[in-house]
Formats: structure tokens, sequence, C-alpha cells
């Protein structure tokens, strides 16, 4: 990638890396984790996978990890008596004091670089109230403790920030031990400089925290850790954020953490970036297209029956290949017989006396065409004459088929928009605003049977339409359900809800 990071010797260099354990790992965050994996691997130093629980109430099992090797995996929840022990240290300096101010007071007050009136506590009596913090008392479940900076400071992330609250909830990994907990804040910088973190990466979102994060090293005599910023990455259409996120599941608008909708799990400049997703998919599509097999597949309302003269009296099957361009995919079963379907949008160009080629089969002649009375853009049947001493090179129409036997495969094509109809979310705009009406389409179709051997997570593609991801379980579901997978062109990225 040709970027440097400062400071850095080779085999000294530790980065880290915490997920969110509150969410699958997005597009945004496999962005973070490749950049702490790169690092460490160009100046071969090591890669810490820290699991930031440092909020029993957030704690959910939602975590999956995009192939990124840890070289050392940790808890927050390791350090707690640690972490614990400085927040005394911090208080005795005299640069932390324990508040029972309450929230809305708290946050109008630090808007208005207002100090609170427990700001110039005594230290005994800091220790006193941390203390009842400790044991949960009432009085101690009122309060939190804050570092004591400068709440004139127009740095906001300085005007005394919460370094340790209270939960009685039980932790999902030390239980009922504990019953107060450090802020992210004030456990990263502490963490990242026991555990031997050299350089910690963060999105630039975080860039006014930065001060906040050297105060607390500063204030505790700790090794420093360089801080390195890098672009939050951002998608048109997508929202990236938890919070957000969240709603959508908890809405039921969408399936859950893995719906095709949501941008979780491929996913460095300065600048804050607004990517469309165009290239991504592209450069999705140049990674299975060489390697995924291919299938035919028909729209159940476009279906239309055709009749071949010539064709074989009892149906039979021939191995033909996957990829025509990659042996090494394997062969597929086809079966050939004289009766087929093929595509309405096939079917109602087509002329009489018309030289046709069947993909994969031949040429063959149209020899008659019947449309509906009422309308008769409609294609009810066709009657073909198989003509395989045709050249395939001279005919203008190639279509796909399928033959109408009892191994067809009945399925559903689902196919998906953006979930909020505007480009680019502010921060103050509400995601209920901009919601997309309709999300998710649906269609029935066909398959060629070779698509009962096809397992969960497996990538094709339907020939001449476009590329898909089966989502389920072929052997447990009576009609398997695939997901269209988007191959980069403006076609397949522009909003249904536009359009």
């Amino acid at each position: 990638m040709n970027i440097k990071l400062p400071g850095a010797e080779i085999g000294k260099v530790v980065t880290r890396f915490p997920p969110e354990p509150s969410g699958y790992l997005h597009i945004g965050h496999a962005k973070a984790a490749m950049l702490n994996q790169y690092f460490a691997q160009e100046y071969k130093g090591k890669m810490i996978l820290r699991f930031d629980d440092t909020n029993p109430t957030k704690e959910k099992a939602y975590l999956t990890l995009l192939g990124i090797h840890a070289d050392q995996i940790t808890y927050t929840s390791d350090h707690f008596e640690e972490l614990y022990q400085y927040a005394i240290k911090i208080i005795n300096k005299g640069l932390a004091y324990v508040d029972d101010t309450d929230v809305n007071t708290m946050r109008t007050e630090r808007m208005n670089g207002i100090e609170s009136k427990n700001r110039n506590l005594s230290v005994e009596e800091n220790l006193q109230r941390f203390q009842e913090m400790f044991e949960g008392t009432e009085f101690g479940l009122s309060c939190c403790l804050r570092a004591k900076i400068n709440m004139k400071n127009p740095n906001k992330a300085l005007r005394d920030p919460v370094l340790y609250r209270c939960n009685i909830l039980p932790h999902h990994r030390t239980g009922d031990k504990w019953k107060i907990y450090p802020t992210y804040d004030f456990a990263c910088p502490i963490v990242d400089s026991i555990e031997g973190v050299t350089h910690a990466l963060r999105t630039n979102e975080y860039r006014d925290r930065n001060p906040q994060y050297d105060w607390i090293l500063d204030a505790l005599e700790l090794r420093k850790v360089y801080v390195w910023d890098f672009s939050r990455l951002n998608f048109v259409y997508t929202l990236l954020s938890k919070r957000k996120l969240q709603w959508f599941v908890d809405q039921g608008l969408v399936g859950g953490w893995d719906d095709p909708r949501f941008p979780t799990v491929r996913g460095a400049s300065k600048n804050t970036v607004m990517l469309e997703w165009d290239k991504l998919w592209a450069l999705n599509k140049s990674v299975i297209d060489p390697i995924c097999p291919r299938h035919t597949s028909m729209l159940k309302p476009n279906i239309v029956k055709a009749s071949i003269t010539g064709g074989p009296e009892v149906p039979y099957t021939k191995d033909l290949p996957k990829h025509k361009k990659n042996p090494n995919v394997g062969t597929k079963k086809t079966w050939f017989s004289s009766t087929i379907f093929i595509d309405q949008n096939d079917a109602k160009t087509f002329e009489i006396d018309e030289e046709i080629t069947l993909m994969d089969w031949g040429n063959a002649i149209v020899k008659s065409v019947h449309k509906s009375d009422s309308d008769p853009e409609t294609v009810l049947g066709l009657d073909l004459q198989l003509h395989l001493e045709g050249d395939y090179k001279k005919t203008k129409k190639k279509v796909t088929w399928l033959a109408d036997t009892e191994d067809v495969l009945e399925i559903v094509l689902a196919d998906y928009d953006y979930l909020i109809n505007k480009r680019k979310l502010e921060e103050n705009d509400e995601v209920t605003d901009y919601v997309t009406e309709k999300t998710e389409f649906l269609t029935s179709a066909v398959a060629d049977s070779n698509v009962r051997m096809l397992k969960k997570g497996d990538i094709i593609q339907f020939e001449r339409k476009g590329y898909y991801i089966l989502d389920d379980n072929i052997s447990t579901t009576s009609v398997p359900r695939f997901n269209h997978i988007p191959d980069g062109k403006a076609s397949s990225m522009a909003s249904k809800a536009a359009s």
C-alpha cells in the first residue's frame, strides 16, 4: 500500500485491533483490521486482537473475523484489577474526582464549560466516594469518576471526561466481582501501554479524543503510544453507525446482523472518503468470475414452453463443463428433451423461420410462435425444429434454455435495494425519515438440477442473469433462496427507490 508508519522499527511494531463485540464486523471495521494486520506484518511485528468488554450491558456474541490473523488475543477485562488501581492512583494525584451530578446537568455543564460542584473535593473525600462506587451502594450508584482536566478547553473531549461508571449487572467473564467498570476512553490508552502496543490506529473521528488519550498516559506516568489516525470509510446509501444499524434490527426491517442489506462483513488516506459501492463489487466480480460455476435459471412468470421437432424421444443427460474457460471447476449434467423452457423476453423477439442458437446444444429454426389473443406481446408457446448442422456463428440470438423434466428445481431469486434513500446521512439526520419503503425483491424461478448439489454460501452465475450466493441449506428447505451479488455495473448499483 506504500504507507509508512511514523517511528516504526522492524521487529518492534505492535498494533491492536479492537472489534466491536456488540455487532458483526462491518466494512469499516474491515479496513481497520486490514491496516493493523498490514503494519504488523510489514514491520515484522505482531497484532493483538483485543476484546474491549468494559460494559457488561452491551455484550453480545456477534463477531466474525474475515480471516484476519491475530498473534495474540486479549480482553480488557483481564486488566480490571490494574485499571482499578490506576483509578485510585489518579485520584491520589488529585487528577480525578467522584461526581454525583445527574446526567442532564452534567451534559449541560460540559457543553457550557461549567465546573461541577464536586470538582474540588479533597482526595480523601473522593477515595471514600470511589469506595462507595466499588461497593455499589445507593449513593455510589449515583456517581461516576471524572478526570480533572480543563472545563474551559475548546476541545470538549478534555472537559473532565468520565473514567468509571457503576453497573451492577453481571459481567460475562468476571461475573459479580465488579460493580464499577472503566470507560473505553480510560481503559484503552492504559491497556495499550501495558500490553506493549507501539502504534494505536484509530479512525480520525476520534481525533478530538487523541489529546485525552495522551493526557491519561501522562497523568499515570505510563509508556507513551503513538496514535496514528486514518480516514473513516463511508459508502453511499449505507449506514455504518452501530446505533442506526441496530434500529433496523430492532424494528424487524432486516433479518438480523447478517442480513444481505447490511454492510457487515472487504470492507489510506487522512481524508474522509465517501465511496460508491461499484468499485468494491467490480473487484469482487474479478475474484469470483474465473472460478464460479455457471448454471441456468428461468423466472417462473416468464417461462415459455417450446416443442422441438427432431428432439430426443427420451430425455437424456450429457456432461458439460461448469465453466467453459476453467475446466478445473468441473462438469455438470445437462438434460436434453423434446420440450424445453425458454425465457419470455427471448421468445417474443423470435420471427418465423428465424434460426437461433440454443446454448450448449446447437441451432434450431423457429417454425411457429403462439401468442395471446388478448395480449399480442405475450408468447404462449413455441414450435422449433432442431438444426444441429447450422452454424452458430451466423445466428444473432443465442438463448439459454432448460429441459422440461422433473429434475428442474424450484428456487427463489432475491434482490435488494439500499436501506436508506439518501446518499449520505448527516449526524443530525433521523434515520426514520430516510428509510426506503421496499428493499427486498423476491422472484420465483426454476433452475437446472445441478443446483441441488450446492451448499449454503456457494457462489454461482446464473447465465445471463448474474452472480448469486446460496442463502439456504438445500437439504432442509423446499425452495432454496439465492441472493443476487452486484457486479459493479451501473444498472446493478442504482437505487430502485429512485427509479
